[in-house]
């Protein structure tokens, strides 16, 4: 079993030249291009092969795309705790919004009683990318049937000068506020979040079809100037 060797097969110049600025920071040269429906079809073409978790060990990978599939095959795992393992295994090497973005366990939706622990652990990791995928499955799973009031404090403990945390916090507060807007409402009227944070989610509660012309009239008055 060769992922990369499958990889290079779909190598694209063009969109390898789109996918670079859209993640500054990462090695120009580590990017093959291939385009994101090709690498989920990579995925799980290969999970259907038990020697894919050869493939987990490879860490540090060489190509950006290679870090795309790694993560795409730990969503296929079917195992709730080996899921956990893998990831534990693979933030520390995630180094892009790109990759912590498109990975995302189905597994997990069935186990949230046990994944909210590891939410909070995630979201305390001082790594970039760590702190911002403990977010990011906080807003998938928990602003729906299973939230809690108390769930939003886990992202206001955060503290961070990372553009992609406060990012991804933002992003958060704006769909909590779309989803949960009683409870979530207190945390911008009291000026909870950081100065920035509390903007840009105000922004992108605004820019949200989910927020009534009222809420957004409303949201617009509660700017930090």
């Amino acid at each position: 079993m060769e992922i990369k060797a499958r990889l290079l097969e779909f190598k694209n110049e063009k969109n390898a030249a789109f996918q670079i600025k859209l993640t500054p920071g990462v090695d120009p040269s580590s990017f093959l291009g291939v385009k994101v429906p090709d690498a989920r079809k990579i995925a799980k073409e290969f999970y259907k092969d038990p020697n894919h978790v050869e493939f987990y060990r490879e860490l540090p990978h060489q190509f950006f795309d290679e870090n795309m599939v790694h993560g795409l095959l730990i969503s296929e795992e079917k195992d709730y705790a080996k899921a956990v393992r893998l990831m534990d295994d693979f933030l520390p090497y995630v180094d892009n919004w790109a990759v912590c973005d498109i990975t995302s366990p189905k597994v997990f939706k069935k186990h949230k009683a046990e994944l909210i622990k590891e939410i909070k652990r995630w979201s305390k990791d001082k790594h970039v990318y760590t702190c911002r995928f403990g977010i990011e499955m906080l807003m998938s799973h928990y602003l729906d049937d299973d939230f809690k009031p108390e769930y939003l404090d886990i992202p206001a403990s955060v503290k961070s000068d990372e553009y992609y945390v406060n990012m991804m916090l933002a992003w958060f507060y704006a769909t909590a506020l779309a989803k949960q807007w009683d409870a979530t409402i207190p945390y911008i009227e009291k000026k909870v979040l950081p100065t920035w944070v509390h903007n840009k989610s105000i922004q992108k509660a605004r820019e949200s079809y989910r927020i009534t012309p009222e809420q957004k009239e409303y949201l617009n008055s509660l700017k930090i100037k």
